[in-house]
């Protein structure tokens, strides 16, 4: 019986302020940031996105890892490996109609850290021929089979 009641007095002040929280739906109090600084590495993305808007998104993410490496072209690569819905966005025929989206895209690429890579086979799915893609792009074989080689030489998977 004294055991329950010290119990008692000892959760007491922690339910009152847990109650007390509750009621400014606060229950576990709010977040903090941990500052870290991120070492620069090797990363593949594999993509397969839906319409414009989930690439646009995709490439937001890559350009803030970027970002977070600060840049860096000799320790930081980023490979963006494309096999969805999202390769005729690439092609040279779709280019006015997502021409600020491709300009986002290839400007990326400029420092040479950060490149795309696209599907052969899925290509030919969407009837996209190598020639029918912007230059900024390095179409291969394979997605899949590009990716685990990717894998085998170090670069972190991200999807």
């Amino acid at each position: 019986m004294i055991k329950r009641a010290l119990l008692f007095a000892c959760l007491l002040p922690a339910m009152a302020i847990a109650t007390a929280t509750a009621s400014d739906n606060r229950p576990w109090g709010t977040a903090e940031l941990t500052e870290k600084d991120y070492q620069p590495d090797k990363v593949v993305y594999d993509v397969a996105a839906k319409d414009a808007e989930a690439l646009n998104s995709i490439i937001g993410r890559v350009s803030h890892l970027n970002n977070e490496y600060a840049g860096d072209v000799f320790d930081a690569h980023i490979v963006v490996v494309l096999h969805g819905d999202e390769i005729p966005l690439f092609t040279t025929e779709k280019y006015e109609e997502n021409r600020e989206l491709m300009e986002r895209a290839q400007s990326l690429t400029v420092a040479g850290n950060i490149e795309y890579r696209m599907c052969a086979a899925a290509a030919a799915l969407h009837d996209v021929e190598p020639e029918d893609v912007h230059g900024f792009v390095n179409v291969v074989p394979m997605a899949d089979a590009e990716i685990i080689e990717l894998q085998h030489e170090g670069y972190a998977y991200m999807k």
